[in-house]
C-alpha cells in the first residue's frame, strides 16, 4: 500500500505533526505513523513521572495548538490540577495532555482520514523519488508513502572523552542516557554522584536522585560551570521588552544593544522573550561564519538565560548547593578510570588550570544534545550516504528551507520530504521547544494537506 502521509518518529514531534494532520488532511487521505516507542507522543521529556520534573515554559504557552493557546490550561482545569496559566505543570501531566487530544482527534468520525499505527523502526530507505518514498521497517514489512514526515530528533551527546581516556573496567559505572530512568534503581543512598553537564538534564537527574532516596555527595563538572537561570515567580514577570537591533544584525552589535537595555533597568528576562518571535528570522539574516561564531562563543550563555527553569525548581536545586549535597565545578573532563575506591574522575579546572581529581560511584552523561544530528539515527546515516539528505553547513542536523523540505545531495528539495523539530536546527535555530515545534508541525501539515487537495 503506498500512503498519502507516513510520519515517522514517536517522540513529541511526530505526535504534533500527527494531531496536526488529523485536523487538516482530507478523509481521502490515508496516514501511517511509524515509532517503536510504546510510548508515543511522550518521548524523553514527557514520560516522566516524577512530580519534580516541571516543564520549562509557563502552562500558557504549552497548548499544541497555535491558535487556542488556553488548551492546555484547560486541559489541567479539567483533570484538576494546577490551573494558573503562568505555573510550570508536570512534564507527565503534559504528556497525557498530548494523548488525550490525539485520542479526541482520532475518535471524531467527522474530521478523520484512515490512519495506520505501525509499531516498527524504519532502517534504510530504498526509493525517493516523484512517486514516493519507500522504506524497510524493522519487522520485514515496506513501508511507502507520497509524502513522509521525519519525526526522528537528535540523540544524546557523547561523553566530552576520547574512548581511549576512558578506562574499560569504568564503564560500567558510566550512565551514557540517563532519561532510562532504570538506573537510579541501581544507585545506592551515600553514593557518590559524578555529573557531566550542567543544563537542564543535570537539573531533571538532580531532582530525580533525590526523589528516589539518594543522599548522596552529587558533583557537576562541566566546561563553563554555567547554570540555568530562573523565570521569575509567578507576578513579578515582566512582558516581553522589544530588544535594540543593531542595523548590521551582527552578534556583537545584538549583545551590546542587549547590555545597555540591561544597564538601563531593563529586565533581561523580558529582553529574551521579547526577542522569542524574531529569534529564528536573525539567525537566518546571520552569515554562515557569524552563526559558527556565536555556536563557538555564545552557545553555553545562550542556553542559560533561554531555557530557564520555574523559579521553585530554582529555589530546591539552590538549597541543595547551599546544604553541600551539590557541588558545581567548571573544568575540561581529561581520563576516567577505574580504582579501588570506584571510579576517578580527573580534570583541568578552568580558571587556574590546575589538573585535578575525585572519585565517584556513578558518572552520569548528561551534557545535552549531539551537535551531528543525524548520528544517532541508522536510516539517517543511510540516506545520507545515498544523497538523499544532506547535513545543513554547521552539522546542526538536516539541510531543509524555509518550509521544511528536505534537501538532498544537489540542494533541490527532495519531492514530499519534510523533516521537523531539533533535525531542522541549521535553517531555524529555535526550534526545541513546543511554541516553536507546534508551528512548524502545523505548517508541514498543512503544506501537505494543500498537496493533497490539489
Amino acid at each position: 500500500m503506498l500512503y498519502d502521509v507516513a510520519v515517522v518518529g514517536s517522540g513529541f514531534s511526530a505526535i504534533a505533526v500527527t494531531i496536526h494532520l488529523l485536523r487538516l488532511l482530507p478523509r481521502s487521505a490515508s496516514t501511517a505513523v511509524v515509532g517503536d516507542d510504546p510510548g508515543f507522543g511522550r518521548g524523553t521529556a514527557y514520560r516522566t513521572e516524577f512530580y519534580v520534573h516541571r516543564l520549562n515554559v509557563p502552562a500558557g504557552r504549552m497548548s499544541v495548538f497555535p491558535e487556542q493557546p488556553d488548551d492546555f490550561v484547560r486541559w489541567l482545569e479539567e483533570h484538576q490540577r494546577q490551573t494558573s496559566a503562568d505555573g510550570f505543570a508536570t512534564r507527565g501531566d503534559y504528556g497525557l495532555y498530548l494523548r488525550d487530544r490525539l485520542a479526541s482527534l482520532l475518535r471524531d468520525e467527522d474530521r478523520r482520514a484512515s490512519f495506520d499505527f505501525i509499531k516498527a523502526k524504519a532502517t534504510n530507505c530504498i526509493q525517493c523519488s516523484d512517486t514516493g518514498v519507500v522504506f524497510h521497517l524493522d519487522n520485514g514489512a515496506r513501508l511507502g508513502a507520497r509524502n513522509v514526515v521525519l519525526c526522528l530528533g537528535v540523540g544524546n551527546a557523547d561523553l566530552p572523552l576520547e574512548r581511549g581516556k576512558i578506562d574499560a573496567g569504568a564503564e560500567k559505572r558510566i550512565i551514557r542516557n540517563p532519561w532510562r530512568l532504570s538506573w537510579l534503581s541501581k544507585v545506592g543512598g551515600g553514593d557518590r554522584i559524578c555529573i557531566l553537564g550542567s543544563g537542564l538534564t543535570m537539573i531533571d537527574q538532580v531532582l530525580a536522585l533525590r526523589v528516589h532516596g539518594h543522599r548522596g555527595l552529587i558533583r557537576v563538572l562541566s566546561r563553563r560551570g554555567l547554570l540555568p537561570r530562573p523565570h521569575a515567580p509567578a507576578g513579578e514577570r515582566s512582558p516581553p521588552i522589544e530588544p535594540e537591533l543593531a542595523r548590521s544584525r551582527d552578534i556583537s552589535g545584538l549583545l551590546a544593544g542587549f547590555r545597555r537595555q540591561v544597564g538601563g533597568g531593563v529586565d533581561w528576562r523580558g529582553l529574551m522573550d521579547g526577542l522569542r518571535p524574531i529569534t529564528q528570522r536573525l539567525w537566518q539574516s546571520l552569515t554562515q561564519d557569524q552563526r559558527a561564531r556565536f555556536l563557538r562563543h555564545g552557545l553555553a550563555w545562550w542556553n542559560v538565560h533561554r531555557h530557564r527553569i520555574a523559579a521553585e525548581v530554582a529555589l530546591r536545586f539552590d538549597a541543595l548547593r547551599k546544604d553541600g549535597i551539590v557541588a558545581v565545578h567548571a573544568g575540561f573532563l581529561e581520563a576516567i578510570e577505574e580504582d579501588a575506591r570506584g571510579v576517578s574522575v580527573s580534570d583541568r579546572e578552568r580558571q587556574s588550570g590546575r589538573h585535578l581529581s575525585f572519585n565517584a560511584d556513578w558518572i552520569v552523561n548528561c551534557t545535552g544534545m549531539e551537535r551531528a544530528g543525524v548520528a544517532h539515527s541508522p536510516l539517517l546515516k543511510q540516506m545520507q550516504r545515498q544523497g538523499l539528505i544532506t547535513k545543513d553547513a554547521l552539522g546542526l542536523g538536516l539541510s531543509v528551507d524555509g518550509d521544511s523540505r528536505v534537501l538532498g545531495g544537489t540542494g533541490e528539495p527532495q519531492p514530499g520530504l519534510y523533516a521537523v523539530s531539533a533535525l531542522t536546527a541549521g535553517q531555524f535555530w529555535e526550534i526545541t521547544a513546543v511554541p516553536d515545534i507546534r508551528v512548524q508541525a502545523q505548517t508541514v501539515a498543512s503544506a501537505i494537506a494543500t498537496t493533497l487537495l490539489e
